[in-house]
Formats: C-alpha cells, structure tokens, sequence
C-alpha cells in the first residue's frame, strides 16, 4: 500500500460509519506485516501537511504494532518485521521525537522504549554514539535527553551484573549531561521549556542512582558539582508567574516537577546511600560524607519549605509528603534531630497538625463524591491505596507523629497529647456553631494514630477507657458526618483494650453497628472497618447474635455500593467467629459475594486505567467465600446446595481469564471436590479445563492445582477409571509426561508431578497396571536429570506405588543406585539428608509389604522375609562397590549433633522413624551378612534413634542421650545440666536493643495481625494434604517447617518400637548364641535403654489394642 493510500485507510479508520471503520481495520491488519508499511506509517506521523487526527491515528497503530511485533515472545517464532523495515525505523525515529507535537511524541515515545528495551545494545550500538552527539548540538538536546531518559529506564531495576551497559552510559554521558545541567541552572528568568528539560536530567539521574551509585559519581569534586545544583533547584522559589490556578494542573506544572523530582533525588540518596546502618563497608565512608556535608543542608531547605504552609502558601500533596518522608526519616539520627528540635514545637503544632485535620478538599469530595472519597481513604482506612498513601500528605503526617513518639517519645509525647486534650476541652466548652470541629477530626486522628504507643505506655493506658467515654462516644451522634465517620474509626482501633466496664463495649458495639445505617456513606463504610475490630474482642457473641441477619442485610447492601476488600474482611471474621452457626445463611452468603464478585471483575475490566480496588475487591469475595465453605465443612450437604452458584465462577476462573485469582479459585474447587458428599459430574467438568491450563500457562500454579486433582482422584476413583469421554486418566499422563520431560523445567516446578503419580496408584491399586511402565520410565529418566535434593526423594519415592509388582521394585532399586551413586564425588553430592531417608525406604520396601500379615507368619518366617529385601539390597551395593561407604556415611550422620546436642540429620520424625525401621531390618539378616561389629553398631544406634524418636513424638527434639533419663533419670543429670546452660547462653542473643525497636515497629505496624491471614491461606493450600500428606517443600536444605502429621507413607501402620522388640526376640529365638553375644557387647547404660524400650513397645502394644476397639465399638 502505497502512502496516499495508506492516508485514506487511516481516515477511514476514523468514521463514524461502522462498516467503513471496520473496512478500514481490515485493510491494516491486512497489510501490516508487508514490506516498508511501519516506514510509511512513520512518514505519515512526522508529515506536518497531514491531518493531525490521522497523524494520531497512524502513531497509535504504530506504537501497537511495535509493541506486539517488533520482539516475539517466543524465541522460535518467525520475525514478522524484516530486518531492513527495523534498520530504517532505528535510523530515522529519533531525530522525529523533536519535531512532533507533544501529542504524537508521547506515541513516539512508547514506541522508542520498545525498540530500545529490545535492540539495545547488541541490535543498536550506535544509539549511544548518536544520544552523545546530539547533547551537543542546541537543537537537538531535547530529543537525545529524551533518549537517554528512556536507555536509563531499562537499567533502573536490573541486578548488578544486568547494569553494565549502564556504566557506559553514565561515563559517556553525564559529563556533557553535568555541563548542560549547570548552565539550565544558571539561566535567569528561565522559560518553562527550561523546566521540561531539567526535569529530563533528573529523571536520568534518579534512574542511573536508584539501585546504586555509578563509581564515576564517587568522585567527590563531580558528586559535589551535581548535588549543589540539586540544592540549588531545593532553595529556588517556583516562580510565580505562569503558575495555572486549576490545582489539578498546578501540581503538574513542569516547574513544581522539577522540584518534585529534585526532593526525590535527594530523599533516594538520603535514605538508601546515606544511612550507615545500610551499607556495605567499602560504602561507609560515602554515607558519612553524605550525613556531614549534605543531610543537614537538606533538611534545612525542607523545613523552610514547609513554612510555605503555615503561610497558606501553595505546595502540591507530592512535594509535602516527600518532604515529610525526609523528615520522619530523620528522627531516628541523633544529629538531624538535633536540628529539628528547635523547630520542633512549630513542626508538630502549626504544621503537621494541621495536615492531619479534615480540609476543604475532603469537604468537596464528601459532599459531591462519597464513593470517591471512601475509596481514597487517608490511610488509616485500608492498606489497599498505597498510591494514594505515596502522595497523601496526611498519611506522611500520620508517619511523622508515630515516629516522633515512638522514637523521641520522652520528649514529645505528653506535650501532644497535652495539645490534643486541649482541643478536645475547647471542643467541649465552645457552642455547636463555633465548635472546632475539623480540629477535633484532627485530634480523633491523631489518638488512633498513637493507639499502640498510648495502649503501652503509662499513665495513658490507663486512661484509655474515660477517654473513649468522654471524647469518641459521642461524636457517634455528632451532627458533623466526618466526626461521626472518625469516631467509628477510633472506637475501632482500641476496641481490643480491655474495658472496666462492660456497658462501654457494649455501647460502643451498638453505636458500631447503628453507623451501619448511618445516612452518609463513609460513615456506613468506617462502621464496617471498625465492626471487625468489635467482633474479633466481642466476648459474649450472644451480644450479635440477635442481630446477625440484619447486620449480612446492611453488608450486602453496602456491597452493592462500594467495592473495597475490608468489607469482605470484616464479613470473614464473622463468619470465622460464628463458624457452623453461619450455616443458614451460607447459601445467601455465598450468592451474594458471588454477585459482588462479578460486579468487581466487571467493573475492573470496563477500566484497566483504574486502581485495582475492583480486583482486590474480587480477590476479597473470593476468600470469603473459601471462608464460609471451611466453616460449614462439617455439613456436607450445604456443599450441594451452593454448588451451582459457584460453578460459573470456578469454570471461567479456571482459564487464562483467571490469572489474577486462579489462587483463590483453586481453593475453592479444593473445598467443593473434598467436602461435597460426592463429586458431581458437574465439577468433573473442570477436570479438563484445569488441565488445559496446567499444559498452557499455569505451570506456576501447580502445587495449588495438584490438591483438587488430588481430591478428585482419590474421592472419585470409580469416575477417574471408567470415564473415555474425557479420558482422565490419558489428560493427566499426558500433562505429567510432558511436564517431567521438559528439559527446561527447574526441579522446583516439578515437585507435585511424583505427588500425583503416588496419588493415582495408590488409590487405583490393580486398575491401573498398564500405566506403570510409563511413569516408571519417565521417573528414571527425571532422576538422572534432578539435581535438587528433594525432587529426588519424591522421584525415587513413586517406587512406593509398585508394592505389588517386586520385580520392578527391584529394577527400579538398582537403576536408582546407578543414578544416586555413578559420580566421583557421589557422597557430597547426593547423599543428602533427604535422600539417605528415601533411599533406606526403598530397602524396607518389600518387607513392609509382609507386614500387613505379621501376626500370621511365624517368627523365622518374619526373619526370612525381612531377610528377603535387605539381602538383595546388599547385593547390589556391594555389586556397586559402595555398600561399606553407604553405611560408614550413614551412620556418621547418626551421629551428627550440634553444641545444643540437637541433631543435624534426620530431625524429622519421619526420618528417625524410617531410620529405626531400616536399621532393625538389618538386625535380621544372618550372621553371613551382618558380621557381629556390624550387628552391634547397628544396635546401639537403633537404641539411641528409637529414643530420640520417642522424645520427638511426646513434644520435643533432645540430645540422645539426654532423653535416656526417661528410663533411668540418674544417670544424665550432667548432661541435662549442661544443655540448660547452653540454652541459658543462647538468651543473651535476645537482648538486642535495635531487635527490640523493630519488633515494636513491626506490633505498630499491624504485622501480628496479617499472620492470622497467611496462615488461614496455608490451611486452605493444605486442604487434600491433610488426608494424604503432601506438604510443599521450598527449600531442599531446611526440613524444620516439614510437617510430621501430614506426611504418609506405607510405614504409617508400623510402630517401630513393636517393630524393633518383635525383630530382637527374632534374632534371640533363631540364633540363641549371636544373641547372647550381641547383650555381652552392651554397657549398662545402653541395657537400660534396651529395657525402657521394650516397656514402651509393651506399651505401645496395649495403646494400639485399645484404639482399634474403640475404634471397632464407635463403628
């Protein structure tokens, strides 16, 4: 298409007649991937005869074809630019970014980014000569500023080894850059043109700075020579003249830009370059140069420029809340400080204060916008606008007031609170039409603000109660609706303190809950927030159990209003107080959070240029009803019943529309497919669309989608088996098939594939022999290829499944020790904690297969079939060559501990318990096999294993022989002496005055109450875990957070106590003699421990005697 052409098409593109726009998109899309068509569309854009609406249209199509084809995603996809169309564009496109309006430059520009992010430097090395030429010529300075803004950008995040291109950079440019900077600084009377290209300069600064400093900025005489340029911009007044008066495009005013980004510049600098406690050594001495020669300098100018404000002088919120950023951070430095506390008093009282207080800016968005008004908050509502909080002057106000008090507290503490008890007698004196109400908005602010410092602290702890009395309470009937709203808001911060009296939490709570019909919406909002807060101290529930289905009416009607996560929070924590009892309201819950739900998804895909309150709103609906589910889950029934109104939800959330709460989802189908009665075939649906996504994009998700796979195996087998159309059982071996032999797979990702596998045979024991050769086989071929610990262990851990076919347990057996142990230096790679554990499973393996019938075998039949299993074993280690270090290796770990006495290896009790099992299997085998050191090796490490386990399971890991003192207590009081003074030692390491700073940060921070949150959702992840004992594991080295009581195997029904007597009266009754010698090698202390535990074994029998009848009598 030639260029006349191409005008006519993008014109068309603009009609107001449907058929003829859509014509016209044909006619792009048609040929937009010919030759020389970006090169057109680039001369029509910079074509100033043109029609400047179809010059927009072509940058916009250019900058969108750019976007999506200039690099393909996929390394294997054909290029649908030719080379030469992308040499041209390259060529021409940066000198247009100066001759284009500023309406197709920010088109221009997107599109630069793309090219840059893609092609430099290996694609476009020239880009930087041509960025260093043109800083040079007068009329190009803008454009190669504009570039150099952008080639800094893609290096602002990257790591230390990704930055190198931008040291280049740096060295080639910011010589000319420093040069040009100083003589814009110079220039008097500068037009505003001069602003936009200073604020381009600082841009490129911020970004070359923000991870690390360049080492050409070291220098002391070049660093200098840009910070007094910085400082220079801070001083300098924004000149008047020009200045628009709409506040919206005020605070965009190039100039109040420049000083936005000359404040962030230096607060960067101050607070990650500046701070001792932060750096590196070699760093250190750039820090204490900084804090000496600029820091003071700094703050100097900041505090002058907040004078502005007690002068009712403009500053925009970005500039006030970066200021006071500085400031708070300043607090904590004796020096800074220092230079504050003159002005301290000016600070807090005339300026900080104010910004606290409520202003004719929240008094518009009140009355003209109340939705708009709740959804920015002013920080104390929500966590969920931390943009809003990054610009809002009140939220940095609030910051400076907790930090003041929370580090210099014995100073300014008593006089804040002296000063906002003073306005609240001025309030209370002055009549209704004076009475100053924004400054008692201000002072309820400030209260709740310092709740957890006044919660601590005497005498104010004390007082909290008859404060609430005196100076919230009432306000719930103000006249005034913001004091009602911050009242709500108050009550709810110290709704946890405890009251004296009972009748003042009760008033409160039923104020809360009368705000929740309150005639202003941010009223109705902060009576929710603070609702939570009630209902989590509320004692006696009798006190809102009366009350509860009016109080999900007002929810849900508010819901329908306003979509903010808290509310869906607040409507959780009933739900999880009141548990069964929400019951008769589940259904009517669910339906309503799974409309609120899709009214959320709606309103977040009709606005992506919005903030996410829609989606998180989504998300929030989501876990509550995940809530709800686990509250009924002991009423299987229920699950019918809502099934059908979650079904549209978990199908189309299911798919790549899902992404951003596939999580959530997945939780719920784990809830409906493991506590539903059964799985309907309608939930089988999802089976298919589940794995689509698994083979397509979720390989992410794939320990959250192995739980309801998981479920759906072993609560459907009967379905899993028999159904063709869709085959389940070909979908899953094909997603697992070619997820382990992916060879671009990390071991991470694969985790849950051997999961699934020991799922499916375990559960479909003799259905589903003909897929055990191929798993089988693509589990060998993944072992020779894992190089994490942990995937080895559930590789070689699917052996499990093969219980009934011995021979290719056998086989399996020997290719896994070719695999483990074929390396030079196999003992420090491979044998692990983890595998050790796995590899003596596989050596029980057969004879735990004999167990099931025990009681029935005679006892050398036991030692024969014990016999079976390890003897074969030691022959392929010995055919191996490696069975004399296996064992050396082995029982060096047994012996392993640290200065505590704790053990290194196996602290797990599923390790010790493998551990006993394996070595007592040893004890079996004849006298031929096992020499008599050998045998008594083994027994005494079995010995002191059998009672380290004992001592786990009753609650807690001890040194070894320090546990003994079960059996014979006289015999470790010295070492029992010495491990408390080692515990003793260990709590001088808690006294850390700066560990102890952070702790109560972190308690003013709210963090205790998100853990309540986290853990919740790990319940949710564990749901098919808890039946069948898969536990993710993130970290091969650490097995402390492994859960015991979700793991389970085969060996689950053998006690080993029972297991080890039972071998040893074996050994006694088929070689009397190996016996007796085998007692003679003991010393009395390991006597004893043999005779503790065959008492405990005794025990234990009579212990599992009894549960199997009860068990049998509650049948």
């Amino acid at each position: 298409m030639d260029l006349p052409s191409l005008a006519v098409v993008l014109r068309a593109a603009l009609s107001h007649v449907p058929e003829e726009r859509k014509a016209a998109e044909e006619s792009l899309n048609q040929f937009q991937y010919t030759p020389q068509h970006l090169v057109r569309l680039l001369q029509i854009i910079v074509d100033g005869s043109c029609d400047m609406a179809v010059r927009q249209v072509a940058s916009i199509h250019f900058k969108n074809f750019i976007a999506k084809n200039w690099s393909p995603n996929d390394p294997d996809e054909s290029p649908k630019v030719l080379e030469s169309d992308k040499a041209m564009v390259r060529e021409n496109i940066l000198g247009f970014i100066v001759q284009v309006p500023p309406l197709l430059r920010a088109q221009l520009g997107e599109s630069i980014k793309t090219i840059v992010h893609s092609d430099y430097p290996e694609q476009w090395p020239s880009l930087l000569h041509w960025v260093s030429h043109n800083l040079d010529l007068q009329n190009q300075i803008f454009g190669a500023l504009y570039v150099l803004r952008v080639l800094a950008r893609k290096y602002e995040f990257k790591s230390e080894d990704e930055r190198i291109p931008l040291f280049h950079i740096v060295e080639e440019t910011f010589p000319r850059l420093l040069s040009i900077f100083s003589k814009l600084v110079q220039i008097v009377n500068p037009p505003i043109e001069v602003a936009d290209l200073i604020k381009l300069i600082c841009k490129i600064f911020w970004s070359s700075i923000y991870l690390e400093i360049p080492k050409q900025l070291f220098d002391p005489n070049v660093f200098n020579a840009w910070m007094v340029l910085f400082i220079n911009l801070l001083e300098r007044p924004v000149p008047v003249e020009g200045q628009p008066i709409d506040p919206e495009i005020r605070k965009s005013w190039a100039w109040w830009k420049v000083k936005k980004w000359t404040i962030h510049i230096l607060n960067r600098l101050y607070t990650r370059f500046g701070d001792l406690k932060l750096q590196k050594p070699e760093s250190k001495a750039f820090a204490q140069m900084f804090q000496k020669t600029y820091s003071g300098k700094i703050l100097a100018c900041h505090m002058q420029l907040l004078n502005a404000i007690r002068g009712g002088d403009y500053l925009p919120d970005r500039v006030i809340n970066l200021v006071l950023q500085y400031l708070t951070n300043s607090v904590t430095k004796n020096s800074m400080y220092q230079m504050m506390q003159p002005q301290i008093d000016i600070l807090l009282f005339e300026i900080i204060f104010p910004l606290m207080c409520f202003n004719d800016n929240d008094q518009k968005l009140w009355d003209e916008d109340p939705h708009e008004y709740v959804r920015k908050g002013y920080g104390e509502f929500t966590d969920l606008y931390i943009i809003e909080d990054l610009y809002s002057p009140r939220t940095a106000a609030m910051d400076f007031v907790s930090e003041l008090v929370r580090k210099r507290g014995k100073n300014n503490l008593q006089k804040f609170i002296h000063f906002i008890v003073d306005i609240f007698r001025r309030y209370d004196e002055a009549s209704a039409d004076l009475k100053p109400y924004r400054q008692k908005d201000g002072a309820l602010l400030s209260i709740g603000t310092l709740c957890d410092k006044l919660k601590q602290t005497d005498p104010y702890k004390s007082e909290l109660e008859t404060m609430l009395v005196r100076h919230v309470f009432p306000e719930f009937s103000s006249r005034v609706g913001h004091l009602r709203a911050k009242a709500a808001w108050v009550a709810g911060q110290y709704a946890h303190i405890n009251f004296s009296d009972p009748n003042n939490f009760r008033q409160a709570m039923h104020c809360i809950v009368s705000g929740m019909h309150d005639p202003d919406l941010p009223v109705r909002v902060d009576s929710v927030f603070a609702l939570r807060s009630f209902v989590e101290a509320c004692k006696d529930l009798n006190e809102i159990r009366p009350i509860l289905p009016q109080l999900l009416d007002e929810f849900f009607k508010l819901m329908n209003e306003v979509e903010n996560e808290d509310l869906v929070f607040t409507l959780e924590t009933i739900v999880d107080k009141f548990g069964e009892e929400m019951a008769p309201y589940a259904l009517g819950l669910c339906q309503n959070l799974a409309a609120a739900f899709w009214r959320c998804m709606a309103s977040s895909e009709a606005d992506d240029e919005a903030d996410d309150s829609g989606a998180l709103a989504a998300v929030g609906c989501l876990r509550a009803i995940s809530t709800i589910l686990e509250s009924i889950s002991s009423l299987p029934h229920l699950f019918t019943q809502i099934e059908p109104t979650l079904l549209p939800i978990m199908r189309r959330m299911l798919t790549s529309d899902g992404q951003d709460v596939y999580e959530e989802v997945l939780e719920i189908v784990s809830y409906m497919s493991f506590y539903s009665p059964t799985i309907s075939l309608d939930m089988w649906t999802l089976w298919p669309v589940m794995m689509e996504a698994l083979n397509d994009w979720a390989i992410d998700f794939f320990e959250n989608i192995l739980v309801p796979l998981d479920n759906y195996i072993s609560r459907g087998t009967d379905h899993f088996l028999a159904c063709k159309d869709p085959d389940y059982q070909q979908s899953l071996w094909k997603a697992l098939q070619s997820i382990m032999m992916d060879e671009n797979m990390e071991d991470s990702d694969i985790e849950p594939a051997p999961k699934l596998i020991e799922v499916v045979f375990q559960n479909c024991k003799g259905n589903v022999d003909h897929w055990v050769e191929h798993y089988l086989r693509i589990t060998i071929e993944r072992l020779r290829r894992a190089h994490k610990p942990y995937l080895k262990c559930l590789l070689v851990q699917v052996v499990r499944c093969y219980m009934n076919t011995p021979i290719l347990v056998l086989y399996f057996l020997s290719q896994c020790c070719c695999v483990l142990l074929s390396t030079k230096t196999m003992w420090s790679v491979f044998l692990s904690d983890e595998l050790i554990v796995v590899f003596l499973d596989l050596v029980l393996g057969l004879s735990i297969y004999f167990y099931d019938n025990w009681k029935k075998i005679k006892t050398v039949e036991i030692a024969n079939a014990l016999y079976y299993n390890p003897a074969l074993t030691l022959e392929i280690l010995n055919k191996l060559g490696v069975a004399a270090d296996i064992f050396n290796h082995w029982f060096a770990m047994l012996r392993q501990v640290k200065k505590s006495g704790a053990r290194v290896n196996f602290k797990r009790e599923h390790d010790k318990k493998v551990c006993c099992l394996g070595l007592t299997s040893l004890i079996a085998l004849p006298a031929a096999k096992i020499p008599a050191d050998a045998l008594d090796r083994i027994f005494k490490a079995t010995l002191e294993l059998l009672v380290a386990y004992k001592d786990q399971v009753a609650g807690g890991v001890i040194h070894v022989f320090s546990c003994a003192c079960v059996f014979f207590p006289g015999e470790y009081t010295e070492a029992k002496k010495q491990n408390e003074e080692a515990a003793d030692d260990m709590d001088g390491f808690d006294a850390d005055e700066e560990d102890d700073d952070e702790v109560d940060s972190d308690k003013e921070m709210g963090l205790d109450d998100e853990d309540g949150d986290e853990v919740s959702s790990l319940q949710l992840q564990k749901l098919a875990a808890e039946a069948r004992g898969f536990q993710p594991a993130d970290d091969d080295d650490s097995d402390d957070d492994f859960s015991d009581d979700e793991l389970h195997s085969p060996i689950d029904e053998v006690d080993p106590f029972i297991f080890f007597v039972e071998t040893v009266q074996g050994l006694q009754a088929s070689d009397p003699a190996r016996f007796q010698n085998l007692m003679h090698t003991l010393d009395f202390s390991y006597q004893a421990l043999a005779s503790g535990i065959a008492q405990h074994a005794e025990q234990r029998k009579n212990e599992i005697e009894k549960e199997k009848s009860e068990k049998a009598n509650a049948q």
